[in-house]
């Protein structure tokens, strides 16, 4: 499935300084994983308050409260998890229905650039989201005038905002009230003479005014008006945003009043703003802390970048200059075309905040998966679990030395990553998995698990993107 969604700021405490506490080198072998502090975690996501929830709207209050004027524009990030309990009673059920929309979001991805990709030779059995929910990000913003506040999926992977409105033919469940579009003083249906109208992929016209509708992967979608709404992001107001007023939502992101658009389209929502830059960081998705989206945000200093590049084909995905992989300090052979899109558009490697698990084509994935197996031949391997084949029981430790795994994009720049952002809890027990998977497309993907307590920038007017590790 696929969705959408401005200068945010991420602002975290981490709970593992273990694992934050210094950048790791560039020649690392290996890296300390906190097997402990994992597990706690998956105990801790189950565990759901909704005290937690009214304390972070009142956050949020206190936060847009004190922001002063400035050039940035700045929202509150939060995972999912701290805002909508889980229906699962164990972490492993959750983590399979985590994976099964995982695994229908890329379909969606994968299938407008490769339409002989075949999903179930990738993970099995694909489901709808409507049941589970998918997006593990949301922001909290504004919509309307005077506004009324809502939580946002954030997503890299589309471009079309959208938020569920009144009357609802057909609306899924949401931690805030349905958007009313007749409370609102700046509500504009447009036309479908409009130029956003006109730029829609799939559109039609009723009484002169402009429908959308945006259908995803597993047979889920959004359809209603296409109008202009006033967005409050902070504590600044943007006026004339093109959205999507959802009457009949087949529920994608169950907890989320919609999607924010944030893909590389001219309606997405930083084409809108016309911001040349935005950035994110993303908590771990288990945990109820806080970060930010932020636009028009510089560089950290010490970001590693590389190139951004666009695909003619299709202007929505963000691809990155990645040359190579290396584990345990050694780049692996892997020919550097197996990240580059041919002149067909087929190809590349992208960067998605709503795809979880990395994905790599199968020969690069099987390059890297040997890699690591070989440099954890001391620890007890177990069986795999959904699209997971490299398992381990760490059931009996606290924390193991693993190799490290990192992302390289050439000119010396290296981004070493934590081992919790590719070794994984699947369940409460001590189940971790390497958290990389093939595909049989030619399209790679990075995903969020190993961007997390990254910061990651779009400089769009440079080309550029760039990866600050513990900068949330």
């Amino acid at each position: 499935m696929g969705l959408q969604f401005f200068n945010l700021i991420l602002f975290i405490l981490w709970a593992s300084p273990l694992a934050h506490s210094r950048n790791i080198p560039h020649n690392a072998k290996t890296t300390l994983l906190n097997v402990a502090d994992s597990i706690q975690k998956t105990h801790q996501v189950l565990n759901f308050n909704q005290n937690n929830l009214k304390q972070q709207q009142q956050q949020h209050k206190s936060y847009v409260s004190s922001l002063s004027s400035s050039s940035t524009l700045s929202l509150q990030l939060h995972s999912r998890a701290s805002i909508h309990k889980s229906s699962h009673a164990d972490y492993k059920s959750l983590t399979l229905s985590r994976l099964d929309r995982d695994s229908a979001r890329v379909k969606f991805i994968v299938t407008p650039l490769d339409p002989n990709f075949n999903a179930e030779k990738l993970s099995g059995p694909i489901i709808s989201g409507t049941s589970q929910g998918s997006g593990e990000y949301f922001s909290r913003l504004g919509i309307g005038e005077p506004p009324s506040q809502a939580y946002m999926v954030l997503d890299t992977g589309s471009d079309i905002s959208w938020v569920q409105c009144a009357p609802c033919a057909d609306c899924y469940r949401q931690a805030d009230p349905i958007f009313e579009p007749t409370s609102s003083a700046s509500y504009t249906p447009l036309t479908c003479e409009a130029n956003q109208c006109k730029s829609l992929d799939l559109s039609q016209c009723h009484n002169g005014n402009c429908l959308y509708e945006v259908s995803y992967g597993d047979g889920s979608y959004t359809v209603g008006d296409f109008v202009t709404e006033t967005v409050t992001i902070g504590a600044t107001s943007v006026q004339n945003i093109a959205i999507g007023c959802g009457h009949n939502n087949e529920g994608l992101f169950v907890g989320a009043a919609g999607l924010l658009g944030l893909g590389g389209g001219p309606l997405s929502f930083p084409a809108q703003l016309n911001t040349t830059s935005f950035s994110y960081c993303l908590v771990d998705r288990d945990s109820d802390l806080v970060s930010t989206l932020e636009f028009d945000s510089p560089f950290s200093r010490n970001a590693v970048t590389a190139p951004l590049r666009r695909n003619r084909q299709l202007d929505t995905f963000y691809y990155v200059g990645l040359v190579g992989i290396s584990v345990g300090g050694e780049l692996l052979p892997i020919p550097e075309t197996s990240f580059q899109v041919d002149a067909t558009g087929s190809g590349g490697i992208i960067v998605d905040s709503g795809t979880a698990v990395t994905r790599l084509q199968s020969d690069v994935y099987d390059i890297v998966r040997d890699a690591f197996v070989n440099g954890t031949k001391d620890l007890p391997e177990t069986n795999g679990v959904s699209l997971f084949d490299t398992c381990y029981d760490l059931s009996a430790k606290t924390s193991v030395e693993v190799p490290t795994v990192a992302f390289h994009f050439g000119e010396g720049k290296v981004l070493v990553m934590p081992a919790k952002n590719y070794l994984v809890p699947v369940d409460s027990v001590g189940t971790f998995c390497f958290a990389f998977a093939p595909t049989t497309s030619s399209l790679s993907i990075i995903g969020n698990i190993q961007q997390q307590g990254t910061r990651v920038s779009f400089d769009i007017g440079n080309s550029l993107i760039g990866f600050t590790p513990n900068s949330c």
